[in-house]
């Protein structure tokens, strides 16, 4: 018992101390891991660029156009869509690895010393010194063929007594070439993985310019949300200030005791009210600010970060007003919109990957040859030629060998294989209604923001008209409040009429400029008229 307490103390100390051990070599391994030198660190990401070009009496100052430019240089969502290209343009090279050519060499050097068992091995302690070496080159090409040569050379020597040729220098060179007959024969077969990755990188592209053209949507949308926050502010200040006005014009009057003492509530509520709208404003306006600060990248630099942002785009449009039917919309949309062009690169690498599925349904018949030449360092006399008469036999075929096979497998069921071919099927109907699903969501796009045009354009039209009559009434009440004729309520309320058809005239203009985005976006010309090309560099 006492030996068996002093065993199980024994397991336990050693347990703590393996413990302990690994514990104090963790961070070592760690440290060793990390301190691979020829491993260089990931290079930093670029600043934002173009931010101080923009800063003018300590604020930042953008039209429209700046701020799609320093979005296409700064925005980090462009960055990571853009990724997509680099990885596919990292397949169509992957893709074409099959094809790489590939050299071997390799030598070796065995050394035998063992006792014989027999008086035939020619000595009592056998030595024997064996030395290969060993050159090849291998090719698959595009039609299938796979060619194959390697260069042997294998030298011997022993101090057994029965070898005739003692060192010997045995040499071979092989050619074999190996041709598919039925699956896998022709170019398609065993290009189409190169086909299909071509096709990716073209919906790469294809991808990432409408990725590029809903960011810019964004970016035009949270500009004109900044300048209506800011408008929003101005029409808040404005309305307190008439409020104001009115509360300080009855003081005046209840002081004079020209106006009963709980009348003066009302326009003092009103100039408590109308300062929370203005709180709410601001604050509105830093949060609209903020994400725009994000989408140009000015959230990056934090000296540009803490300035205020003075957006000169006026939200009143200028000239004719734009105008288009929904006909001539669709037609520009279905010419323009990048998203058919992925969809038609997707269905190309369907009909791909059927064909190719239909290939592997075949099945394997394949025709080899092959023709080898032969030398040794020993002539037809008995005489030792060395090295270079082994070469010479060798390559001039003085001793060839020479051969072809036709090998046929034919599998009795082919599951997986008729398993690929019904997905890709599967997969190329999918797609197909994707096309169509596609069809069908950018035509209510395009029919959605014709309509929105439309509307704004009316909107618009009859705000104007709605601001003039409120700015007459407002100016009506106050002559007839200055008279004596109404009481202060009358005046108040057309106030408040007077600043939300301010509110709604600027509502319904911005509401303008991104109808007019959105049909650019619908249509496939919002990189175009705003002057952006997406190309790409050459590698």
């Amino acid at each position: 018992m006492r030996a068996l307490c002093f065993f199980l103390a024994a397991i336990n100390v050693s347990l703590m101390y393996t413990a302990s051990s690994n514990a104090q070599g963790k961070p070592q391994l760690e440290t060793a891991l990390r301190s691979d030198s020829r491993q260089k660190a990931a290079a930093p990401l670029p600043p934002a660029q173009g931010l101080q070009d923009h800063v003018a009496g300590g604020r930042l100052v953008l039209a429209l156009e700046d701020s799609i430019r320093l979005a296409l240089s700064n925005n980090t969502d462009i960055r990571l869509d853009h990724s997509q290209i680099d990885f596919a343009l990292d397949n169509l090279g992957r893709a074409h690895a099959p094809f790489d050519p590939l050299a071997i060499s390799s030598f070796a050097d065995t050394r035998a010393k063992n006792l014989t068992t027999s008086t035939l091995q020619g000595a009592l302690i056998l030595n024997d010194l064996t030395q290969t070496t060993q050159l090849g080159y291998k090719q698959t090409f595009e039609t299938g063929t796979n060619f194959q040569t390697s260069f042997n050379a294998i030298k011997v020597s022993s101090n057994s007594s029965f070898n005739s040729v003692n060192p010997s220098l045995q040499t071979t060179v092989q050619f074999s070439v190996n041709q598919p007959l039925l699956r896998n024969f022709g170019l398609f077969p065993n290009r189409a993985p190169i086909l299909i990755a071509q096709r990716n990188l073209k919906q790469a592209r294809s991808n990432f310019t409408a990725q590029v053209n809903n960011i810019i949507l964004g970016i035009i949308g949270d500009y004109w949300s900044a300048v209506l926050a800011r408008e929003n502010l101005s029409v808040q200040q404005k309305s307190l200030d008439e409020a104001q006005k009115s509360y300080d014009h009855d003081k005046k009057a209840l002081s004079l005791g020209a106006l009963p003492p709980l009348d003066i509530y009302r326009s003092e509520s009103q100039v408590a009210s109308r300062r929370v709208g203005l709180i709410q404003a601001e604050y509105s306006l830093k949060q609209a600010a903020d994400q725009f600060r994000r989408d140009i990248g000015a959230d990056l630099d934090p000296t540009v970060r803490a300035l205020d942002l003075e957006l000169t785009a006026q939200p009143a449009p200028l000239g004719d007003l734009p105008s288009t039917d929904i006909a001539t919309a669709l037609s520009r949309a279905l010419a323009n919109r990048p998203e058919f062009e992925t969809i038609r690169q997707q269905l190309a690498s369907d009909e791909l990957n059927v064909r190719l599925a239909h290939n592997n349904l075949k099945p394997d018949l394949e025709l080899s040859g092959s023709y080898s030449g032969n030398g040794l360092n020993n002539s037809l006399a008995g005489l030792d030629i060395g090295l270079s008469g082994s070469l010479s036999q060798t390559f001039h075929f003085t001793y060839p060998t020479y051969g072809a096979s036709l090998s046929l497998n034919l599998p009795v069921r082919r599951h997986s294989a008729q398993a690929n071919l019904a997905d890709a099927l599967v997969g190329r109907r999918q797609d197909q209604y994707q096309e169509r699903r596609t069809t069908q969501s950018i035509t209510l796009e395009v029919t959605n923001a014709v309509h929105s045009l439309e509307e704004a354009k009316l909107t618009m039209e009859a705000a104007k008209v709605a601001v003039d009559l409120a700015r007459e009434s407002l100016h009506a009440d106050e002559r007839k409040y200055e008279l004596g004729a109404e009481p202060v309520f009358f005046v108040l309320d057309a106030q408040t009429q007077l600043a939300q058809a301010e509110l709604n005239l600027i509502q319904s203009q911005i509401s303008f400029q991104i109808a007019v985005a959105q049909l650019d976006h619908s249509t496939g010309d919002l990189l175009k008229h705003h002057h952006v090309e997406i190309v790409e560099p050459k590698k």
